[in-house]
């Protein structure tokens, strides 16, 4: 009878290879389309493709040699059964009975079978499925502006000398870090920001809201969401949560009554925007 272990050792061994390609042709096409950088730091980007492409190699290698190195061993059992029948063994004991091949081969035929549906589900998801970014859900869970490292990057010394063009520039991060460091209102007087951000509720507050970002270290998974409160009554019926919005204004004392941040943005203009290809802060 014709010994089918070698062939459920490749099966076994194509579907680890087919699931390694999958992902490598998935991560390199996220790379090559920009998206990649929705699940890591843009440094981390070319060491990345590195990887995956040497990984992709080496897994096609290893499906490569597999029938040579089977049907070595398989030529080695041979040997090894035709000793065992060389003479009769006086000493040894009654054999064992062997397991019947064809429970066996329905076994493996069942975790082969299942394997190439987890497969299969895998590559739908990495190819068919898009990218999405983190969301206001998310947000919620990590707590915004709890991140005290990165809201410390903008100092208020340093920003005391700052041109207007300066001000202009900055981003949530720094708006976020200011506003943690001092609650000085004459350091904000005559200053504007413009900021491009996705709605985070602000609790329970029916007045304000977060227009916030993730700011990234390493990948998706490490982020921590950042924000500038904007004080908008029944901003409800203005936008929703994880809209993305560009707001202009200036810094007032938070007239909201049950908001814990003491100043906010009281927003000149706000209007709906698209996500922005680069949605993240590093």
């Amino acid at each position: 009878m014709r010994d089918r272990r070698p062939l459920s050792r490749l099966a076994d061994r194509w579907q680890g290879v087919l699931l390694t390609l999958v992902v490598g042709v998935a991560t390199l096409w996220l790379a090559a389309t920009g998206q990649l950088i929705l699940y890591i730091h843009p440094r981390y980007v070319v060491f990345t493709v590195i990887m995956i492409a040497i990984g992709m190699v080496l897994s096609v290698g290893v499906l490569a040699l597999s029938p040579a190195r089977e049907r070595d061993d398989h030529d080695h059992d041979h040997d090894h059964e035709a000793g065992a029948h060389d003479g009769p063994d006086h000493g040894a004991g009654p054999l064992r009975p062997r397991r019947p091949r064809r429970g066996r081969a329905a076994t493996r035929g069942i975790l082969v079978g299942a394997g190439a549906v987890v497969t299969v589900a895998i590559a739908v998801a990495l190819v068919a499925l898009p990218p999405a970014t983190l969301t206001s859900a998310t947000a919620g869970q990590r707590d915004v502006n709890s991140s005290t490292a990165a809201l410390d990057r903008t100092s208020v010394e340093d920003a005391t000398g700052a041109s207007d063009e300066t001000y202009a520039s900055f981003s949530i991060l720094d708006w976020a870090g200011l506003l943690r460091q001092t609650t000085d209102l004459s350091f904000y007087q005559g200053k504007t920001a413009d900021l491009v951000g996705f709605v985070v509720p602000a609790g329970d507050d029916p007045d304000v809201f977060y227009v916030s970002r993730f700011i990234i270290t390493c990948c998706a998974v490490d982020a921590q969401p950042v924000g500038v409160p904007v004080y908008l009554p029944d901003w409800q019926q203005t936008v929703e949560a994880d809209d993305w919005i560009d707001v202009s204004g200036g810094f007032e004392a938070n007239r909201s009554g049950s908001s814990s941040d003491p100043i906010a943005l009281v927003p000149d203009a706000l209007e709906k925007v698209g996500q922005p290809s680069d949605p993240y802060l590093y």
